[in-house]
């Protein structure tokens, strides 16, 4: 009976460990704060509590969910961390919302209700892989992007450079010029989708200037 019943614990905290191990992995592949280690590691460890809180209360009495709630507070710490502010822009709330999403997949594991947990683990692959290709696709989704610009001359450069953007109405942030080697250098951030950034690198590729763009993601 004991090892039938380990067995079936032992079942669990494994279910745990492979679904957050493939949502993990998702996140490892596009490089993402939070990846395959740390998934896993969070799925196995919401499931073990789940597992602890419903045995203790078994053998001591007490509330079968006073341990399993907790998990949420320490989720929400975990899930903090991953979210950055940088160069006026907030990063890695998907991150964050997977990481909570992940926990509760492994309560479900840990409380026996592997459907739940495997369906749910199903939609949140859809959200993050189908949703984030059609985001790209047909750009719903903007992300912050660092414009770099050469030019020979300095010219009237800035003044074309703004007119571009507020014809666009893309809002300039953290904006830098300095010579360097190659010439006349204009630096800025912008939050913009994929369509608007490569129009916006056509039309200051226009200007006779050498550009060039990355994002942070």
């Amino acid at each position: 009976m004991l090892f039938d019943l380990n067995a079936f614990v032992v079942g669990r905290l494994l279910l745990a460990a492979v679904l957050g191990g493939i949502v993990g992995l998702e996140r490892e592949l596009r490089h993402k704060p939070a990846g395959l280690r740390t998934n896993m590691l969070i799925s196995l460890g919401a499931a073990l509590f789940t597992v602890i809180s419903w045995q203790l209360a078994n053998v001591s009495g007490g509330d079968h969910t006073r341990i399993a709630a907790q998990i949420i507070t320490g989720i929400g710490f975990i899930g903090a961390g991953v979210v950055i502010r940088e160069r006026g822009a907030v990063l890695g709330i998907t991150s964050a919302a997977t990481i909570f999403v992940i926990a509760a997949v492994g309560m479900a594991c840990g409380a026996g209700m592997p459907v739940t947990a495997i369906f749910t683990t199903l939609l949140l692959l859809v959200a993050l892989v189908l949703l984030g290709i059609a985001e790209e696709r047909f750009g719903l989704h903007s992300q912050l992007t660092t414009f770099r610009i050469t030019a020979v001359d300095q010219a009237g450069m800035i003044e074309r450079v703004h007119n571009i953007a507020s014809q666009m109405g893309v809002e300039l942030r953290r904006w830098q010029t300095h010579r360097s080697a190659d010439g006349f250098v204009v630096e800025f951030d912008a939050d913009v989708t994929i369509p608007k950034e490569r129009e916006l690198l056509s039309k200051l590729g226009a200007l006779h200037a050498h550009c060039e763009a990355h994002a942070l993601r």
